[in-house]
């Protein structure tokens, strides 16, 4: 209690803003928390979206591990059957999401490592399976064939120069330079008609680019080419695309002049593919393949180059080819 109590000396110690603004450091430190929280929000939904893609996929890895259900235990009741088709479509991996928040660079560099990681899985699935298995793997989930072929074009976009580019290229080169079953020319049925099957054509990239380069060609040359370009993959991407497997394409014997893989020989039975080939073919036919290295150099450590794929082409051989 204070000994002398007159109105008006006794002020409150209290802080007083001058002029009622708050000081830029605080108004600074309050900018940088905000900005903070929002990063460490967008991480946190990155790494979920990481650990659910990476869960998921362990759990569809075990489900094809457990043997089927014996046709006893299909008689359960109608409920137990709907949560069981519920936990399948939860095992399947889970896609990409793309988020409409503006991603830092190192959220962005994220996303991609997880994008990367998903192509991956999906490109190992494809490479340790059946052609027949890898059709009903896409027809049951769609998804995969798009979100493959979008991580396929980011790979391509680092690589020095596409495959698909190199076999336009010599078409164009070939159609344009030396007449059609010329030496040197492309091969052509006879009435020189040149037929290209494009198997494992992606989303038919080849086709397209041919297509615009006849449209040009024609226009300006009297002397027309025609060629033909039949498209098979395991999905309809666009209206080019025929869905088949390309063990058995829906085409007639010795009907096509040109038969093309392009890193297109994925799956176990990759010989079938070899073997369709060359039954769609006609005689003088060619096979064209663009596969990577290492698919050809499992089977020993080969010191020279040169050598790399020399198996491969000795199969090929065999199946009625020569190089």
């Amino acid at each position: 209690m204070t000994l002398f109590e007159v109105k008006g000396w006794e002020l409150k110690q209290e802080k007083i803003a001058v002029g009622g603004v708050v000081s830029k450091k605080k108004a600074k430190k309050e900018k940088k928390e905000k900005k903070r929280q929002a990063e460490a929000e967008a991480n946190a939904a990155v790494q979920n979206a990481e650990t659910a893609a990476i869960t998921e996929v362990v759990a569809n890895d075990q489900a094809e591990e457990k043997p089927q259900e014996s046709k006893k235990r299909k008689a359960d009741s109608e409920h137990t059957q709907t949560k069981k088709s519920k936990t399948k479509q939860v095992e399947a991996p889970a896609p990409i999401v793309s988020t409409t928040t503006k991603l830092t660079p190192l959220q962005q560099k994220m996303m991609a490592k997880l994008s990367g990681s998903r192509f991956r899985w999906i490109n190992e699935q494809l490479y340790t399976i059946s052609s027949e298995s890898a059709l009903e793997l896409i027809k049951s989930q769609p998804s995969l064939f798009d979100e493959y072929h979008a991580g396929f074009r980011s790979q391509v976009a680092s690589w020095p120069e596409n495959p698909v580019d190199v076999f336009v290229k010599q078409i164009k080169t070939r159609a344009t330079t030396r007449n059609v079953n010329a030496p040197g020319g492309l091969p052509g049925l006879a009435n020189r008609k040149v037929v290209v099957a494009d198997m494992g054509c992606g989303e038919a990239q080849l086709s397209l680019d041919v297509s615009k380069f006849l449209a040009q060609h024609n226009k300006k040359n009297k002397r027309k080419l025609d060629i033909q370009v039949h498209s098979f993959d395991l999905k309809k991407h666009n209206e080019r695309i025929t869905v088949a497997d390309i063990k058995n394409v829906p085409l007639p014997d010795e009907s096509c002049t040109i038969v093309i893989f392009c890193l297109a020989m994925m799956g176990t039975n990759f010989l079938d593919f070899v073997n369709e080939a060359y039954r769609i073919l006609a005689p003088n036919g060619e096979l064209w393949i663009a596969e990577i290295k290492s698919r050809f150099t499992e089977s020993g450590n080969n010191a020279n180059p040169e050598d790399v794929g020399q198996e491969f082409v000795d199969a090929l051989k065999l199946c009625g080819f020569f190089h």
